[in-house]
């Protein structure tokens, strides 16, 4: 191995930290809490909710989908393009609903939390956005 020395490079702002040599001590910051929470478990309950409907209408479309093919093995035999029919099944009808579902499970949660919302809280999604329903 040769002579030459290894350098620590670092930003500037980490040396001018280093230089002053006060490190407080780091403690974890406390996690904000709900202002009330009673209503944040109201919330949680009708999310739930809706997330066992999602999860519910899911299992129909995918085991549903399954069990048609499984149930009519016909659609094996007949191709479109050389493709099976089952397979364009799959590919055509259950992605689509799929994406219908999770637009449906968002909106419905989107629904919830301005339902359950206290009348003080903001109705935008953030600093100079407009409100969900078109509100400012």
């Amino acid at each position: 191995m040769t002579g030459t020395r290894r350098v620590r490079v670092s930003s500037p702002q980490t040396r001018i930290a280093l230089a002053r040599g006060v490190r407080g001590v780091r403690r974890p910051l406390p996690l904000p809490g709900p202002a009330d929470p009673a209503l944040a478990r109201r919330v949680f309950v009708a999310q739930r909710r809706a997330a066992v409907r999602t999860v519910a209408l899911l299992a129909l479309v995918l085991f549903g989908t399954s069990g048609l093919i499984a149930a009519l093995p016909v659609l094996d035999r007949l191709t479109v393009g050389g493709v099976p029919l089952s397979w364009l099944v799959l590919a055509t009808a259950t992605y689509p609903l799929l994406l219908l579902i999770a637009a449906w499970h968002v909106r419905a949660a989107e629904r919830t939390e301005d339902r359950l919302r206290p009348p003080s809280a903001p109705t935008g999604d953030g600093p100079g956005r407009p409100a969900r329903d078109g509100r400012r």
